[in-house]
């Protein structure tokens, strides 16, 4: 299955790679080799990077969900207005190889979006949460949880997808969006709730429960 919103650069991939096949059956030798690799391997680095393979979330209401697939680069303690001191940071790092559909943490109600231009760092160096393109969300969990989660856009991420509205009720493990071609989503989740993942640990988005809430 291929993400619905990679259709505009899948479009763009074939008009690209139609001229570059018809350069190849105009050249010879060598170029003509090197012509049809590079469409070929364009092509299907396009289909796989866009995948969008089904997630079925765990049954556990209290459970909050990795947004993103990835490799958790840093879990700190940090303060944040939204959901307040002690809060927890979670920062996701998606390779190129990753599946780049991102998926909601939790149920509940968006409450909070807002979007800041920015640098184009590497994802894993940190300056980026802060320096990066981004798109900010928030949400109010079922339970009243605030909840805030952060599309980074990377050195090759330069397209970031968002597709939520204030005022949205959503459900968690539905999609939301993605970052195109290598990226960082960070999570922040306040005092009180429960962290049951560590550093250098792998995430499935909608599947991965990173934390659970205290009832």
């Amino acid at each position: 299955m291929l993400s619905p919103y990679g259709h505009n650069t899948l479009v763009k991939t074939i008009l690209l790679c139609s001229i570059l096949t018809v350069a190849g059956l105009l050249s010879a030798g060598a170029l003509k080799t090197l012509l049809f690799a590079a469409v070929s391997g364009l092509f299907l680095f396009t289909l796989y990077f866009f995948r969008d393979p089904s997630r079925k979330p765990p049954p556990e209401p209290d459970a909050i969900l990795a947004p993103a697939d990835g490799r958790i680069l840093l879990i700190k303690t940090i303060a944040h207005p939204f959901t307040g001191p002690d809060s927890t940071l979670v920062s996701i790092f998606m390779s190129p190889f990753n599946v780049h559909v991102n998926r909601l943490p939790v149920s509940g109600k968006v409450t909070h979006l807002s979007y800041h231009p920015g640098k184009f760092l590497m994802a894993f160096d940190h300056s980026s949460m802060t320096d990066n393109e981004r798109m900010e969300i928030g949400m109010e969990e079922s339970r009243g949880t605030p909840i805030l989660f952060t599309q980074v856009a990377g050195f090759i991420a330069r397209r970031i997808v968002c597709g939520l509205q204030v005022g949205d009720t959503v459900q968690a493990g539905n999609r939301f969006g993605m970052i195109k071609f290598g990226s960082r989503l960070d999570i922040i989740i306040p005092d009180g709730v429960r962290l049951v993942v560590s550093e250098g640990q792998k995430t499935v988005a909608g599947e991965t429960v990173i934390a659970r809430q205290n009832i």
